[in-house]
């Protein structure tokens, strides 16, 4: 959890106290500042951005709850109007399937493209912390699941292999799941680890893709709710998404093979980009 401090203090700086847009640099206005106040307290469904004004009477004695409320006072946004309209958000959600008449519908928040694809590469592949704030606003884009909150669902990040680990020496999903978790307010679960044996899926055909995700995942233990939301940063066609549902599904009909009747996982996927408009 250590390894998250730097990502999280450098969001902190970039959000609260840099005035300009994190793509255009220019000054990012105030009706920019509240639209995008609202939209992420609608998309996060989070029942104590509700709160109208800030007050000490209102729970003096929760630390928590009044930080919470001055965030929300200081959050100005990340962008600026024009450029966060240049961007097309929430594309129609594609479905892939996972078993017979069943299927997973991956939700995404904008598509594989400029400025989003230039900023998921420096990310992932050279670590540069100044394009997290941009990618932050675009997992912000995405609502939370009508339905899931807490109590009754978890966040399932993509796992990575250990050789990936130690070749980048940081896992860029966690980094950004971690900031999906805590704008739904819905927690993380590691239950679920990815073999080695595995290649990486870049340039790889559907076809190929498929084939090397076959037995890619494993769980380590069985999770604690029925509904799960798996998150990935990029998806291209939605194999790996596939293949990690399927292993949830897999375990669900081991442990149920001699039940009378049993309760399905209810999955849904998530994804910070995918494809282009074109």
């Amino acid at each position: 959890m250590h390894r998250l401090v730097p990502y999280q203090t450098g969001l902190w700086l970039a959000e609260y106290l840099n005035v300009r847009c994190q793509l255009c640099r220019i000054y990012r206005s105030t009706p920019q500042s509240q639209l995008l106040m609202q939209q992420s307290q609608a998309n996060s469904n989070d029942a104590s951005s509700e709160h109208s004004e800030f007050s000490l009477s209102s729970n003096p004695s929760s630390f928590a709850h009044i930080f919470h409320q001055i965030n929300h006072r200081l959050n100005r946004g990340l962008l600026c109007t024009y450029c966060h309209n240049s961007i097309a958000w929430l594309p129609q959600p594609f479905d892939v399937d996972i078993a017979a008449g069943r299927s997973l519908s991956i939700q995404v928040s904008t598509y594989y493209e400029y400025p989003i694809r230039q900023a998921i590469r420096a990310f992932k592949h050279h670590e540069d912390m100044t394009k997290l704030p941009l990618l932050l606003h675009a997992l912000r884009q995405l609502p939370r699941p009508h339905g899931c909150h807490r109590n009754n669902s978890v966040i399932v990040a993509m796992p990575t292999t250990n050789q990936r680990l130690v070749k980048r020496g940081f896992d860029p999903v966690s980094i950004l799941s971690s900031q999906l978790s805590k704008h739904w307010q819905i927690p993380l679960w590691h239950g679920v680890e990815r073999i080695d044996d595995t290649v990486s899926q870049q340039g790889l055909t559907r076809a190929e893709r498929l084939s090397n995700l076959n037995n890619a995942f494993a769980l380590t233990e069985k999770p604690p709710v029925k509904r799960l939301l798996l998150f990935d940063d990029v998806s291209t066609t939605g194999a790996s998404l596939q293949a990690l549902a399927r292993a949830f599904i897999s375990s669900e009909q081991t442990v149920t093979i001699n039940a009378q009747s049993h309760s399905n996982y209810h999955i849904s996927a998530y994804v910070l980009a995918h494809g282009s408009q074109s």
